[in-house]
C-alpha cells in the first residue's frame, strides 16, 4: 500500500520521512502500552449510523415542531375540549412543555415568554382549520409563534394578553398546572397570580388544569419523529455494543466506573447528550446471595470485571430532542469457554418472555395499572418471579404518560398509573426476572432489560430491535480453539 501525505513547501523525500516519523512514534507508544499491561481500547468505527450537524439537526427540529404545530395541537385541543391554551416561562425557570415548543436556536425563553395555541371555532377536521399560535413577546418564537404584541403601543405584556383573549372569546384557557404530573405542571405560580389579576375577571374564572393537552403534546410522536427514532435507537445500541466489547473491557483490569465513563467519553466524542449517568454492573458466580434483592435506592459499588461474569449496562442519549433508555446484558467468557453458559442463556429466553407478556396487554384506553395487574397475572402463571418498572419515552427519559410500575410499587400506581395509552406513544419496556442459574449452584440473578417501543394502531413494535441474546466478551472467533486437552494422568 502506499500513503501519501501532503504537506505543502516539502520536498518529496521530506513527506516520506515525516510519515515514518510519526508511525514510528505511534508504535513506541503502543509498545509502551503493552509492556505497562495497559489496556489499548481502540474505536469501534464504520458501524455507526449516521450522525447530523448540528446545523441540520436544528432544521430536522424546526420542521418537526411545525408539523407538530399543525397536527398533534388541534387534535388535543379538540380531543379535550379546550380552545385556548397559554404556556408561559421566564428566562431560566422554563416550563417543560414550553422547552419543546421553542425553536431549536432558542436554548431558553427569553425575558418573559408567553405563548397562545387559539382552537379556531368549528371542527378541527373541517379544511383550512388551522390552530392559531400566537407569541405575547418581543420577538416571534421561531416560524411558528407568531409575535402578537408591540410594546410600543402597549407597555404592559399582561395587557396585550388581555386583549388577545378578549378578542378570541374563549369558553375554556388551559394553564399547565396538574397534581399527578410533574411535566404538567410548569406554570408558575406567581405568573398565574399576575395573570388571573391582569385579565377581566369572567376570564379568569374560565382557567382550567391543561394536564391533558400537556401530556398529551409531550406523549405523542408524529411519522417524521418515528423515522428517525429507529436511527436514534440505532445508535445507543451501536455505543453500548462498543463499550461491552474487548476494545473496551480488558477482564481483570477494567472496572465497572470505567466502562461507565468510557460511555460518557464516547457519547461526547460523538457530540451527543445523555440525560442520566450510566451504570454498568456485575452478577457472578459467588457466594454472595444478596443481589438479585438489591434495593435500586443504593447504586451498586466499583467492581473489577472478571472473567465468568454478567455484566449490566442502564445507558441512555438524548438526540434530536429524543431520548433513549436501555438495559442489556453481556457475559465475560472464561478462558476455556466458546459460548454464554447455558443457563444464563435460558434466563435471557425468560427475560424476553415477560417483556413479550407486558406488551401483550397494551389496548388502547387501559391504564397503566390496569396493564401492569394483567402482566404481572400472566407472568405468575408462567411461573415468571417478575418485576416491571416501564414507563413512557420520548421528549423527556421518564416521559408524560401512563407509569406501568414502579420497582417498589407494583401493586399499581395511584394517579400517573391511572392515565390511560394512547395510541402513537413510546415506552422504554424496563423489568427484571428472577432465575436461578444451575452452573452457578442454582444462584438467582436478575435478568435486567429496557428496550424502547413504540404503539399504534397496528399494535407494538421495539424501535430498532431489542436484544435477544446475551452478548459475549470477547466476541466468539470460530477458527480458535480454546478447550482445554486431556492430558496424561
Amino acid at each position: 500500500m502506499i500513503i501519501q501525505i501532503i504537506e505543502r513547501n516539502k520536498p518529496d523525500y521530506m513527506k516520506v520521512k515525516n510519515y515514518f516519523g510519526i508511525f514510528t512514534k505511534r508504535m513506541i507508544a503502543m509498545l509502551v502500552f503493552i509492556s505497562l499491561g495497559l489496556p489499548i481500547i481502540v474505536q469501534a468505527q464504520g458501524n455507526m449510523p449516521k450522525i447530523l450537524s448540528m446545523r441540520e439537526r436544528a432544521k430536522v427540529i424546526n420542521n418537526w415542531l411545525y408539523t407538530r404545530a399543525q397536527t398533534i395541537m388541534p387534535m388535543l385541543m379538540e380531543r379535550e375540549g379546550i380552545d385556548m391554551w397559554i404556556v408561559m416561562s421566564r428566562e431560566y425557570n422554563e416550563d417543560p412543555v414550553i422547552k419543546t415548543m421553542l425553536p431549536a436556536e432558542w436554548r431558553a425563553a427569553r425575558r418573559r415568554t408567553i405563548l397562545v395555541i387559539s382552537l379556531p371555532k368549528g371542527p378541527v377536521k373541517d379544511k383550512g382549520k388551522k390552530v392559531e399560535t400566537l407569541a405575547i413577546a418581543r420577538y416571534n418564537v421561531g416560524k411558528v409563534f407568531k409575535r402578537a404584541w408591540n410594546p410600543e403601543k402597549q407597555p404592559n405584556q399582561w395587557q396585550a394578553l388581555a386583549e388577545v383573549i378578549k378578542q378570541r372569546n374563549p369558553a375554556k384557557i388551559a394553564l399547565n398546572y396538574s397534581k399527578e404530573f410533574g411535566l404538567a405542571d410548569g406554570v408558575n405560580w406567581m405568573e398565574m397570580e399576575e395573570m388571573k389579576k391582569n385579565i377581566p375577571a369572567k376570564y379568569a374564572k374560565r382557567i382550567v388544569s391543561g394536564e391533558k393537552l400537556a401530556i398529551g403534546w409531550l406523549e405523542t410522536r408524529i411519522p417524521q419523529e418515528m423515522a428517525v427514532y429507529t436511527q436514534v435507537m440505532r445508535i445507543a445500541h451501536q455505543i453500548i455494543r462498543e463499550g461491552f466489547s474487548e476494545k473496551v473491557i480488558q477482564p481483570g483490569v477494567t472496572t465497572t466506573k470505567d466502562v461507565e465513563w468510557w460511555y460518557l467519553d464516547r457519547i461526547a466524542e460523538l457530540k451527543l447528550q445523555t440525560w442520566f449517568h450510566p451504570t454498568v454492573d456485575v452478577q457472578r458466580n459467588d457466594t454472595d446471595r444478596s443481589k438479585a434483592n438489591r434495593s435500586f435506592a443504593a447504586k451498586p459499588g466499583e467492581e473489577v470485571i472478571m472473567p465468568g461474569d454478567l455484566i449490566h449496562v442502564d445507558f441512555g442519549i438524548t438526540y434530536l430532542r429524543l431520548n433513549t433508555d436501555t438495559q442489556q446484558l453481556a457475559y465475560i467468557l472464561k478462558p476455556n469457554e466458546t459460548e454464554v453458559p447455558k443457563g444464563l442463556r435460558e434466563a435471557m429466553k425468560v427475560g424476553t418472555r415477560l417483556e413479550d407478556i407486558l406488551t401483550s396487554q397494551f389496548k388502547k384506553g387501559r391504564t397503566g395499572n390496569e396493564v401492569l395487574k394483567g402482566a404481572l397475572d400472566q407472568a405468575k402463571r408462567e411461573g415468571i418471579k417478575a418485576t416491571i418498572y416501564t414507563h413512557p419515552i420520548g421528549f423527556h427519559g421518564h416521559g408524560a404518560g401512563p407509569t406501568i410500575g414502579l420497582w417498589d410499587q407494583q401493586g399499581g400506581v395511584p394517579g400517573k398509573g391511572d392515565y390511560p395509552l394512547y395510541y402513537n406513544t413510546a415506552y422504554s419496556i424496563e423489568l427484571n426476572a428472577k432465575v436461578a442459574i444451575p452452573e452457578w449452584n442454582n444462584k438467582v440473578v436478575r435478568i435486567m432489560l429496557e428496550e424502547d417501543g413504540f404503539f399504534d394502531q397496528t399494535g407494538f413494535q421495539y424501535i430498532g430491535g431489542r436484544q435477544s441474546e446475551i452478548y459475549s466478551i470477547p466476541r466468539v472467533v470460530k477458527y480458535l480453539d480454546v478447550k482445554k486437552k486431556k492430558t496424561a494422568e
